[in-house]
């Protein structure tokens, strides 16, 4: 049985693009999964690990403003996260992970609140908005099993946003073919 990382690292190898990381809550294990698979070196530029909230402005670039008013448990900071990320270290692809895994709240969130994001490849055909994509989901269980099912949500998002942004590039070209737009 593949794992998602390992067909993060097939599916961006084929394309020839890379991928970088900006992870909170999961402290390193999003691009400790990724690194696992073999080949991962092709596609995986790096990681920040951002895990206190000055952190996520100064390197990340997330808005101040919004982490004042919101603080870092927010789907907008994820989504500034991933953009950051990619920004930062020159990638096609960027993904993010922001939440609370406990054993406590965090900004007023409850343990197991946790947004996942990807920022990815914009193509005059779709627009600044098209291959970014930021999930919320509410996990159960305790710090450890919070912490692993955001790494596995994350990397099925990516994979997902790169299935979309192919199968928009194809129906684009399509299109061209068959008449232009």
């Amino acid at each position: 049985m593949r794992s998602p990382a390992a067909d993060v690292v097939r599916l961006l190898t084929g394309r020839g693009e890379t991928v970088a990381v900006a992870e909170s809550l999961t402290g390193g294990l999003v691009a400790a999964e990724i690194t696992s698979v073999p080949g991962a070196s092709r596609v995986f530029r790096g990681s920040v690990t951002a895990y206190a909230t000055e952190l996520k402005h100064r390197l990340l670039g997330v808005d101040a403003t919004l982490l004042a008013e919101h603080g870092a448990v927010h789907p907008q900071v994820a989504a500034q996260m991933a953009a950051g990320v990619r920004q930062a270290l020159g990638t096609d692809w960027g993904i993010a992970t922001t939440g609370v895994a406990g054993p406590d709240p965090q900004d007023g969130q409850p343990v197991g609140t946790v947004f996942v994001a990807v920022d990815g490849p914009r193509t005059a055909d779709f627009g600044a908005a098209h291959g970014g994509k930021t999930t919320s989901l509410r996990l159960n269980g305790d710090r450890a099993e919070i912490r692993m099912e955001t790494v596995q949500s994350v990397l099925a998002l990516l994979i997902e946003q790169i299935a979309s942004e192919q199968t928009g590039n194809e129906r684009a070209q399509d299109t061209e073919r068959n008449g232009g737009f």
